[in-house]
């Protein structure tokens, strides 16, 4: 997974965006427009993979609320389907309807 994108922009200071905002970006760039691409219908993310690709730690509640977010759904076409295992974690799974 490509995460130059977000970490750059905090490392760098380009950006004021919130760590929430860049879990959305990097998540849509990483995964979204990928299934997409491939014409896939749906979607479905661990919490923990994105944390790890971002090499984030102890930052699973931003995670999972930026997965979990009407924001997130909203500003890029999906419907959450479901929300899978734990409200906050690595095993956090969240399927949606591209």
């Amino acid at each position: 997974m490509k995460n130059s994108y977000c970490l750059r922009l905090r490392i760098d200071g380009l950006s004021d965006m919130s760590l929430a905002d860049e879990v959305r970006i990097f998540v849509y760039e990483n995964y979204v427009k990928v299934t997409r691409e491939r014409g896939e219908a749906t979607l479905r993310i661990r919490a923990g993979d994105v944390h790890q690709a971002m090499n984030l730690k102890g930052k699973f509640p931003t995670v999972c609320g930026a997965l979990g977010s009407k924001v997130f759904c909203e500003r890029h076409g999906l419907t959450l389907l479901n929300g899978e295992g734990p409200s906050c974690g690595a095993n956090a799974y969240y399927t949606y309807k591209l």
